[in-house]
């Protein structure tokens, strides 16, 4: 391969929203991804919601990154004509007791800037006359796209900007040299080597891998990473028009809760529980033993809903720094300069909303690039 002057690790949906973003102007840009196709792991296992950005931490990455690719997205999607749906979504509350806690969501939601209204269970009724409610927020920026819709679009960008994208091609060793980075890759048997003046590492799932590699202690960094696997059930294609809307329950302290998901094609899924991997194994098996307690979960919303019309649909799993039972935390979006690697730009722990939030990451990373 050809030196070069950046390279960026992941041909995920971040990875390849980055490397669209900074491709025109760094005409020799390289794209290095291990799968013999873009977004084969967390980018193309997931629900394909457009977030709107009420539950994150006003002030984090997570929620201005968020809240600006939801408008990026939107007008990306409209633009090059991405398949997206503005669906609008429910956050209901199933019982009174959690009515509450849609207020604290309510404020945080416009302490971010996002657009929501209460409404009561009669409202909800109206719009929605199979799903259980004691009161609901209505977030009507919310939506679905297409993910590999999506990555198509930014593939597209960088073949018109002549970019490299290597796939099937592992990075396995990662030296600091005097100006720049001698990167070596791995394609099936053979090994070969070539220095990029700067590196984005958006390798997803490997992302800690890949800082390891470049020589930064994860541990002492907190850039660990925690497999989190997220199951789907699908509904019976007969009872798919159950619902017309997302529609979620009242979130918990480590995950959004299983929820309805109205695909594009009209396909209605519920998904993802939680379920972490401790030896980090990529294992998309659905097990059918789950089922009682995806219907469950789906009855508190959809009371109609019962076991015989869920079946076993897709997982994805999802790169989390926290462990099982801690605080959510922040995404990673690091410049490693004060860490002696100039020119070294980490993504780490990119799980939701990251399809959302790529836009607008692709424009910060650009940032800490030119700075």
């Amino acid at each position: 391969m050809a030196d070069t002057g950046i390279t960026v690790v992941g041909a995920g949906v971040v990875g390849l929203a980055v490397a669209a973003r900074l491709a025109p102007r760094h005409p020799d840009l390289v794209v290095l991804e291990r799968q013999p196709r873009a977004g084969m792991e967390t980018s193309s296992r997931n629900s394909e919601v457009i977030h709107a950005g009420m539950y994150y931490s006003t002030g984090s990455l997570r929620a201005r990154l968020c809240v600006e690719g939801n408008r990026r997205l939107y007008e990306l999607c409209e633009a090059h004509g991405v398949p997206y749906r503005r669906t609008a979504k429910l956050i209901v509350a199933c019982v009174a007791e959690e009515a509450p806690r849609l207020d604290d969501l309510l404020g945080r939601g416009r302490a971010n800037g996002v657009e929501l209204r209460n409404l009561t269970r009669r409202e909800v009724s109206a719009l929605e006359p199979n799903v259980a409610s004691a009161g609901a927020l209505l977030s009507p920026t919310t939506g679905i796209v297409s993910a590999h819709g999506l990555m198509e679009h930014y593939l597209r960008v960088l073949r018109d900007a002549a970019a490299v994208v290597r796939f099937r091609t592992e990075l396995v060793a990662v030296e600091r040299c005097s100006s720049d980075y001698r990167l070596t890759v791995r394609t099936g048997g053979t090994e070969e080597a070539f220095t990029s003046e700067r590196v984005v590492n958006a390798a997803g799932l490997d992302a800690d891998r890949v800082a390891g590699l470049a020589g930064i202690d994860v541990d002492a960094a907190g850039y660990r990473l925690w497999y989190c696997k997220g199951s789907y059930f699908s509904v019976a294609a007969s009872r798919s028009r159950i619902v017309s809307r997302l529609v979620y329950p009242v979130p918990g302290p480590v995950s959004l809760g299983v929820h309805a998901v109205v695909g594009l094609e009209g396909r209605l899924r519920f998904g993802p529980d939680v379920e972490y991997l401790a030896d980090r194994r990529q294992d998309y098996r659905v097990d059918p033993a789950r089922r009682p307690a995806f219907a469950a979960a789906a009855r508190r919303l959809v009371p109609g809903i019962t076991e015989a019309d869920l079946e076993p649909d897709i997982s994805g799993i999802r790169p989390k720094l926290q462990g099982p039972g801690q605080p959510v935390r922040d995404f990673v979006i690091a410049e490693e300069c004060a860490r002696g690697l100039p020119g070294l730009v980490n993504l780490v722990g990119i799980d939701s909303p990251g399809l959302t939030a790529a836009p607008a990451i692709a424009a910060y990373v650009e940032s800490l690039v030119a700075g």
